[in-house]
């Protein structure tokens, strides 16, 4: 009995070396530190420094999760561009965000990608824009103002 458990520890202990070699040799492995979702070129912010522009009145804050979300409360000034509907939004904004030299973009936090895809996209419109890094629990956490219902 004894040398079967010992058997079934080489093999799952094997199969767990070799998963993570795989893993970080492959070049398609997962990211087992940091956030998955930072991509070469993305440009993170602290909550301090967000709220920094946000007193200065030197940046436009845009909110990437659903707007059933922002219309429950959001960054004072936020405007909504979720990434679900992002083309109709953006379509709706995109004369306000050229005229925006400083764009901080936020989601849901750890583990919601929505920010920096919504980056992304405004950087393909040739937009630059921050991501509030933790995004929204980060600003709540910091026990920043926001804003509730649905006006900026």
């Amino acid at each position: 009995m004894g040398l079967r458990i010992a058997r079934v520890l080489v093999i799952v202990a094997a199969g767990s070396a070799l998963g993570l070699l795989w893993n970080g040799f492959s070049g398609r492995g997962l990211a087992l530190s940091g956030n998955v979702f930072i991509k070469e070129g993305d440009e993170l912010i602290e909550a301090a420094e967000a709220k920094k522009k946000l007193d200065a009145g030197a940046a436009l804050f845009l909110d990437a999760r659903p707007v059933a979300f922002w219309e429950m409360a959001h960054i004072p000034g936020a405007l909504p561009l979720p990434e679900d509907d992002f083309d109709k939004s953006f379509a709706k904004l995109e004369t306000t965000l050229r005229s925006h030299f400083d764009i901080v973009v936020y989601c849901s936090g750890f583990g919601c990608e929505a920010s920096h895809i919504v980056a992304h996209k405004l950087k393909e419109h040739g937009i630059p824009a921050v991501i509030l890094h933790e995004g929204w629990p980060a600003w709540q956490e910091a026990g920043y103002p926001e804003q509730h219902g649905a006006r900026p």
